[in-house]
């Protein structure tokens, strides 16, 4: 039985929320504060985290930053009201694997509680766990991205991001295809945070070296390769 832990200040929301869970056959327990959630968090194992961002004595953002220091790889969704691109990469640069908009419907949000679950137990199977393209040298298990020997600090979502663009080099992949490996999600034409993303590795990956390895194709999509 998946373990989940709900951080929601809003009683009525939690409880629907563990209710909705436990009729899918997963253990849920609600913590009503941030500072409740990470001392949870850090004392029991857990399958996953949802949690709202605006929270009493620690905010989500600040809780989503400490849970991904403690454990990179546990998978959190964020449940808030503000859904404006701005917002949404600030949740994905806390930490957070995907981001659902209140009001929202359980049946959406299970969805994206089994494809998280899912993706993080296929992502302990990899074969290799080291990454090279051109002088570009990625590696899975320490996280660490090098260029020409210099390291470069990456969000957990540039990350993975860079990382799925890695494994896809030389082919053009498209927005609704990066909205869906790397956020599970569809993409939503109306906000252009992938764009933010690629900007974003651009600047980490390209800038300082004379050969460029983030092309975009116009109408297309985005590509890893060497000029």
């Amino acid at each position: 039985m998946k373990k989940i832990l709900i951080v929601e200040d809003d009683e009525r929301v939690s409880e629907l929320i563990k209710r909705g869970l436990e009729e899918q056959g997963f253990e849920a327990m609600v913590a009503y504060d941030g500072a409740s959630g990470k001392k949870l968090v850090l004392g029991k194992e857990y399958d996953l985290v949802i949690t709202d961002i605006i929270l009493p004595k620690l905010d989500g953002l600040d809780l989503c930053k400490q849970i991904r220091q403690a454990n990179p790889d546990l998978p959190i969704i964020m449940l808030t009201a503000l859904g404006t691109t701005d917002d949404k990469v600030e949740g994905f640069d806390a930490g957070a694997d995907d981001y659902l908009v209140k009001p929202f419907e359980m049946r959406e949000l299970l969805v994206r509680i089994r494809a998280l679950l899912k993706r993080n137990q296929k992502g302990g199977s990899s074969g290799g766990f080291l990454l090279k393209f051109a002088d570009l040298e990625l590696n899975q298990h320490t996280k660490l991205v090098k260029r020409m020997g210099q390291e470069i600090n990456l969000t957990p979502k540039e990350f993975r991001l860079l990382e799925y663009m890695m494994q896809n080099p030389e082919r053009v992949l498209s927005r609704v295809e990066i909205a869906e490996k790397i956020w599970d999600t569809h993409f939503d034409t109306g906000t252009n945070f992938i764009d933010v993303y690629i900007n974003y590795l651009r600047k980490k990956i390209d800038k300082g070296f004379e050969q460029k390895l983030i092309h975009t194709k116009s109408g297309m999509g985005f590509i890893l390769k060497s000029e």
